[in-house]
């Protein structure tokens, strides 16, 4: 595991949604699963306790997810959106043509968007990401794939994240 850590751009409406979620987790989870826990503990042999098993795993999901917040928020720069300049930044939405198909995305972190966007979401330190990062529109970037493939890729617009 990395020990180096990168600033995450979020939005304040982000921000507070996942911090919501950390307190929830961080409490009502907790107890929640430590309630299942025993309560399948009561019933019997844990070898072969489906409930306890499976109580055990959401106990390690609701953690792993903890740990993810807990440092997502304690690198975030929260704030506005970068300035709709045409530059490549994280928290821009890039309309770019990828080996001849158009692609929308945003670029940053999955954190920014709510679960219900269908926008495609590329971290800055992705192949793509770190590729186009500063460009701007009219730009045509080649990077190499992990593959070893060449993708040029093409930059028509860029615009600042609106939730």
């Amino acid at each position: 595991m990395s020990t180096e850590t990168s600033e995450t751009w979020l939005t304040q409406e982000a921000y507070d949604r996942r911090s919501a979620e950390l307190e929830h987790l961080s409490g009502h989870g907790r107890t929640d699963i430590a309630k299942k826990i025993e309560q399948a503990r009561g019933e019997g042999d844990l070898k072969e306790n489906g409930g306890y098993h499976a109580a055990k795993e959401e106990q390690g999901k609701i953690e792993a997810r903890i740990r993810v917040l807990t440092e997502l928020l304690r690198h975030a720069k929260v704030g506005a959106a970068p300035q709709n300049n045409g530059v490549v930044a994280s928290g821009t939405v890039v309309t770019a043509t990828i080996q001849g198909d158009p692609s929308e995305f945003l670029l940053g972190s999955r954190e920014i968007v709510d679960g219900g966007s269908e926008l495609d979401v590329y971290s800055e330190a992705s192949p793509l990401g770190a590729a186009i990062l500063g460009h701007k529109v009219g730009d045509t970037v080649v990077y190499a794939a992990p593959t070893g493939k060449d993708i040029t890729v093409v930059i028509s617009k860029v615009e600042p994240y609106q939730p």
